[in-house]
């Protein structure tokens, strides 16, 4: 359905056009998080809470329209709510829900309050018409409903136009079946033929084949083969309506072996793009690594020589200690001269553990960030690595895609040699396994 939603202040005109007289019929479906019990009083409420704040802007109003030929139920506009109030971040927020039918068609308003009582500020409400979009599409594709040309998503998925990077994305990722089901859809809802059609299902990284039962089909970069009755969720005679006559279309394995022919040049671009960042990454690595070692050694250099300076200012110091003349003469007759060298060596032999102590925390140091960044490089060597052997698998399975018919062809051939043979010498064998 339609989703149609923005801020607003305004809670009197708001609860006065809701109203309205002029729609067959008006239901306030629910008042929820309000003391009042009709639909004025509640939005003033809001309006109320909304003064202690400086947000003019304090309700969200929303309007869902469905199709115009579907009959939507009560339980599914409700569940539509929940789905906009959880990608909004409105959940738990005082809500209205009203429904209005004219016409005998059923449409939906509801109106939430921005405004968080316990933190007395409103709900930041970003990117809410994407957000809305996103709940609209999500809504046609669960009920499988025709899906108007303003929500196709019309973003190129073709992997001929994949960079490297979207591309290892895309092997990571995978896709899941509600995506194949928008490709699908989407492409439908914007094509009305078959040139259209097979356009927009290669901007999405399909390709339109006949089937083996004289179907249409889609093959996909992988391979893989989608009917495409069932992944748009129409009818086989729908489907022929529109495209026409499939003859002119190629079998799925020339259309395997094209996809193939197309995306092998991709990936030897790719290969050699890896290649080359990979080389920079050396090369700017081994510059990191000798401006490491560089300012290692610059550091070592530098404590070496604080060590020593330090070395030879309290070697000073203790010399001073040791009297001369008359008065060291003294201090030899009286034992102070001995007590004095016995301190003198204690120290020197403290701060000789000390310096080295300082030499060891340094080159404990300096050794782990060496490791690190080693291990870190070693890393980078094996996702390298991992890469490159993740695209030559890549390659082999277009390879084999190309080759594959020829093969296949080759095998068929061989059967009914063997089956013609046989049936001359009267003895006719039932095939064993499908061609």
């Amino acid at each position: 359905m339609i989703l149609v939603g923005n801020q607003r202040g305004g809670a009197k005109n708001l609860a006065i056009h809701l109203m309205k007289e002029e729609n067959e019929r008006v239901n306030v479906h629910e008042l929820r998080g309000f003391s009042s019990d009709n639909l004025m009083s509640a939005l003033n409420e809001t309006y109320a809470i909304s003064r202690a704040t400086k947000c003019t802007q304090f309700l969200f109003s929303l309007s869902l329209n469905p199709p115009p030929q579907e009959n939507v139920s009560t339980e599914d506009f409700e569940k539509a709510i929940e789905q906009v109030e959880e990608k909004l971040g409105l959940s738990g927020q005082p809500r209205a829900i009203v429904f209005h039918e004219k016409e005998g068609r059923k449409h939906c308003h509801t109106v939430w309050s921005r405004i968080d009582t316990e933190e007395m500020k409103a709900i930041q409400l970003s990117f809410s018409k994407q957000k809305l979009q996103s709940v609209a599409r999500e809504l046609y594709l669960e009920h499988g409903w025709k899906m108007p040309r303003g929500l196709v998503n019309n973003k190129e998925r073709d992997p001929r136009n994949f960079t490297l990077a979207e591309w290892q994305q895309a092997k990571r990722i995978g896709k899941d079946t509600r995506a194949i089901k928008a490709d699908f859809q989407d492409a439908w809802a914007i094509s009305d033929s078959k040139v259209a059609f097979t356009h927009a299902l290669q901007e999405r990284g399909y390709k339109l084949a006949r089937g083996d039962r004289r179907g249409f089909v889609a093959v996909d970069y992988q391979g893989e083969v989608y009917s495409v009755s069932r992944w748009t969720g129409l009818k086989t005679k729908q489907v022929r309506e529109r495209l026409g006559d499939l003859k002119d279309l190629p079998n799925v394995d020339e259309t395997k072996a094209l996809i193939a022919a197309e995306m092998l040049p991709k990936m030897q671009d790719f290969e050699k793009e890896i290649s080359t960042a990979q080389k920079e990454k050396t090369v700017k690595a081994e510059e990191q690594r000798k401006k490491l070692e560089n300012e290692q050694q610059a550091k070592q250099n530098a404590l070496a020589t604080a060590l020593k300076l330090r070395q030879l200012r309290e070697e000073k110091i203790r010399k001073a200690r040791i009297r001369r003349g008359l008065k060291g003469l003294v201090d030899r007759i009286t034992g102070k001269r001995k007590q004095t060298m016995k301190r003198n060596e204690q120290e020197k032999q403290k701060t000789l553990v000390r310096d080295k102590q300082e030499k060891s925390i340094l080159i404990t140091k300096q050794s782990s960030d060496r490791e690190i960044f080693l291990k870190a490089r070693k890393q980078q060597q094996q996702k390298y690595v991992a890469e490159k052997q993740e695209l030559q698998k890549d390659a082999v399975h277009f390879q084999q895609m190309k080759t594959a018919p020829k093969q296949e062809d080759s095998h068929k051939k061989e059967f009914l040699k063997k089956r013609r043979v046989s049936q001359n010498k009267g003895h006719i064998r039932e095939p064993t396994h499908e061609l």
